[in-house]
Parts: C-alpha cells; sequence; structure tokens
C-alpha cells in the first residue's frame, strides 16, 4: 500500500533561524534542589538536583491528601464520615489542627486541617481512619508511590516528620502534585483557602504566595531544620499552568521568592499550545471495499504540546498513514501517526485514528475491489 509522509507547518514561518538561542537560562535561586513542570505535558522547563534525595517535610501531606481524595473519589470513604480521634493524633508535636482524643470530626474537616492548617494531628487522624494505623497507611502511601511511578520517594509517616527512611525528591513531588491536580480538581480547590477555622481557632495557609500573586491557588509549604523552608507550588495563567518544587531554601523569605522567579520565568518564556483538538477531522484516506470511499483521520485526544515562544511559530506536523485501507474500518481503529517537530527534534507523538466507520461492500464488491488493487500493485500504480 502506498504509504504517505505529509508535512504541515503550524500557524506561521518562522521569524528567526534559531529560536532556541532565544531561550534564557533559569534563573540562579539558593535552594538544593527545584524543578519546574507543565503538568499537563509534563515538560520539564527547569530543574537543579531534581533527583536527589531530599527530606519533604510537611510536602509528604500532599500524599496524604492524594490518597484521601482518591478514596473519596472511590467511594470508600465520605465526606461527612464522622471520624474518631486517637490519643495518638491529638499527642502529635508540631503544626496542628487542635482536635481533642475521643472526640469525632468530620472526615472533610480532618482533610481541611490537613491542607490549609498543616495539621500534623489532622494527618494522622487521616492515616488511621484510612489504614487503620498510621503504619498501615504508610503501606498504603508506598504503594501508591509505586504505582505513579516514583523512582526517589519513601515514605515512613503521614505528616513529614523526620524520620531516618522518609525521604523523596523534587521530581517525584512534582508528579505527585500534577496527579493530584489534573485528577481531583474538586479537592484541589482546598489548597487555594487561605484560612480555616477549627474550634474557634483560625488559622492561615501557610503558604504565601496565595496573598502574593493571584494567579498562585496552591499547594504545599514544608519546613523542618534539616529539611530547610520548602514548598511546591503552582499557579495558572490562561490556558498554561505550572508547578514548581524548592527545596533546602534557608529561609521562609528565600523559599517563596525562588517560587515567583521559576513561575515568572516559565510563564514569560515558554507557552502551552493546543495544536489539534480531538475528534475533528485532520486528514482522510482512500478506502477499499467499502460502502465509503475514504474515512476521516483525527486524533483520539486533545494535543497539546508546550514549548518556548520562540519556538512556536516554527512548528511542523508530519503526518504518516496507509492511503489505501481495506474495509471494513471500525471507529478508534489506529491508523496511522503524526509527529510534532521542532526543527529536527520531535517533542509529541499520536496516534491517527479513524472517526467514524466504514462497513464493507457487499461480496462483490468487495472482488471488484480487491481485482482493481491487484492489478494497481501489479503496475505499481497503488
Amino acid at each position: 500500500m502506498l504509504r504517505l509522509s505529509l508535512t504541515a507547518l503550524i500557524l506561521f514561518t518562522s521569524f528567526y533561524s534559531n529560536a532556541q538561542n532565544l531561550l534564557p537560562r533559569p534563573p540562579q535561586i539558593n535552594v538544593t534542589s527545584y524543578i519546574l513542570v507543565e503538568p499537563v505535558t509534563g515538560k520539564v522547563l527547569a530543574e537543579f538536583n531534581a533527583d536527589d534525595q531530599i527530606e519533604p517535610a510537611s510536602m509528604t501531606k500532599v500524599m496524604t491528601g492524594y490518597i484521601a481524595a482518591d478514596q473519596l473519589h472511590r467511594n470508600l470513604v465520605r465526606a461527612d464520615d464522622e471520624v474518631l480521634i486517637s490519643t495518638k493524633a491529638w499527642k502529635m508535636e508540631g503544626s496542628r489542627m487542635f482536635i481533642e482524643a475521643g472526640k469525632r470530626v468530620s472526615f472533610e474537616d480532618l482533610l481541611k486541617g490537613v491542607v490549609i492548617q498543616s495539621g500534623n494531628d489532622a494527618s494522622v487522624a487521616i492515616a488511621e481512619y484510612l489504614g487503620g494505623t498510621e503504619e498501615g497507611f504508610v503501606d498504603i502511601m508506598n504503594a501508591y508511590a509505586q504505582s505513579l511511578g516514583l523512582n526517589n520517594t519513601l515514605f515512613e509517616n503521614s505528616t513529614g516528620l523526620p524520620s531516618s527512611n522518609h525521604f523523596s525528591s523534587a521530581r517525584d513531588l512534582s508528579i505527585i502534585s500534577a496527579n493530584l491536580i489534573n485528577n481531583f480538581p474538586e479537592h484541589y480547590a482546598l489548597y487555594k483557602e487561605k484560612s480555616f477555622t477549627f474550634n474557634d481557632i483560625r488559622q492561615l495557609n501557610r503558604n504565601r504566595l496565595l496573598w502574593r500573586d493571584d494567579s498562585v491557588d496552591g499547594i504545599k509549604t514544608g519546613h523542618t531544620e534539616s529539611a530547610g523552608f520548602c514548598l511546591i507550588s503552582s499557579a495558572a495563567r490562561g490556558s498554561m499552568r505550572l508547578i514548581a518544587v524548592v527545596a533546602g531554601a534557608n529561609s521562609e523569605d528565600e523559599r517563596f521568592n525562588a517560587s515567583q522567579r521559576l513561575l515568572e520565568y516559565g510563564f514569560r518564556f515558554f507557552v502551552t499550545q493546543n495544536l489539534l483538538e480531538s475528534n475533528e477531522e485532520v486528514r482522510s484516506a482512500d478506502v477499499w471495499g467499502g460502502k465509503k470511499d475514504n474515512v476521516s483521520l483525527g486524533l483520539a485526544k486533545d494535543l497539546i504540546v508546550t514549548v518556548p515562544r520562540a519556538e512556536l511559530p516554527s512548528l511542523k506536523i508530519e503526518y504518516t498513514f496507509n492511503n489505501n485501507i481495506e474495509a471494513p474500518i471500525s471507529k478508534g481503529d489506529i491508523l496511522g501517526s503524526l509527529s510534532v517537530k521542532s526543527g529536527d527534534t520531535v517533542i509529541a507523538n499520536a496516534n491517527l485514528v479513524a472517526l467514524e466507520e466504514v462497513e464493507p461492500k457487499g461480496f462483490f464488491g468487495r472482488l471488484i475491489s480487491k481485482i482493481i488493487m491487484w492489478f494497481l500493485n501489479l503496475f505499481n500504480l497503488g
């Protein structure tokens, strides 16, 4: 069968001959590790020691919140469940929600205590409710970490309090955060709440960026003497979202300033673009032996890329597919592929699928089509 390789230029011809030279280096920030990532495409915009093991401190609670959100989604727990508070949870040190042993607190309020107040007591209460014990919940945390493909993460508690074998990395924490934001937007909305009142005690969210920048809507601070000052932050401007993780800053101000500089760099010099929408025809292919002479080809999901702004005008798409496809064809059948290129570099791939069903002709119609195709192939005309 004849194979076609078609190239389509996207938007405009590049004004610049070498767009890569227009991308400045990431800002220099005084932290032990960081990463800046776009969570839909997974594009890493900047990183430094992103795979080094770090003490995650209270950033651990993002995994605690992720598991809680997932189990709410699966109807394994309800927001209005009343959770009995244990003595262990009540006695937790560090940041607290101020729950009391022997009393019952709704699962929803405990989750707010974890997310907004960074309560170690609330984290243990949730852990015990979901895992039977905190130790049982830690097993669940590590199972979730494995399912998310986290290569440099091991949990020993639900709070992030220092422990010898409790560690993660900037990259792994960005992966947890991206999955939380993408999969559980209703739960993620809690992370932008600036305060929460429980037992007549009002506490502010420790993420100061919520007050500095209206585009910031999460996600979690962390601090211990050994970990330094840490922050996972996220912001959305227009159709683009970014996640920044910084670890090991020397001061509270430094972690917020470093995070804001990374976010500004990403939004200034990169762009996220939906190049092609799902279920829209991008090409058509000839069909043999079908009740239709051609079939529409498109994508099963939107084709979204994140690239330096200067490279966007010069992106090109290369399509490859068979132009003599034999019926029957089912909707969703993979019939080709496409590649998005910046220069000679492939930055994204996707399958071309049939957007419609094509039923075969009757016996004699298929026979005639096969004879015609045989002659075309015989004389290299197909």
